[in-house]
């Protein structure tokens, strides 16, 4: 089953793939998501990445989580559910 895993405070030059590309590194990826402003077109400063597995996504919290990427320090965790 996928899990997800929120990254917040991103820097606003990142783009899906860099931010894809970020976290390879903890498992298979299976998708990743910058959310973007409708009216500025830019970034929001935060996105998604989802993980085949619950354990990669939970490695990735641990070894992201607080890390410094790109000039800011991200906070990572695993993404709530929608309802």
């Amino acid at each position: 089953m996928a899990s997800k895993i929120f990254v917040g405070n991103l820097p606003f030059s990142v783009d899906k793939d860099a931010l894809e590309k970020a976290f390879t590194q903890y498992g298979k990826v299976v998708g990743a998501k910058v959310i973007i402003d409708r009216k500025t077109n830019r970034s929001r400063g935060y996105g998604f990445v989802e993980f085949e597995q619950l354990s990669e996504a939970e490695n990735a919290v641990n070894g992201m989580n607080a890390k410094e990427f790109e000039g800011r320090n991200l906070t990572v965790s695993l993404a709530k559910t929608q309802e």
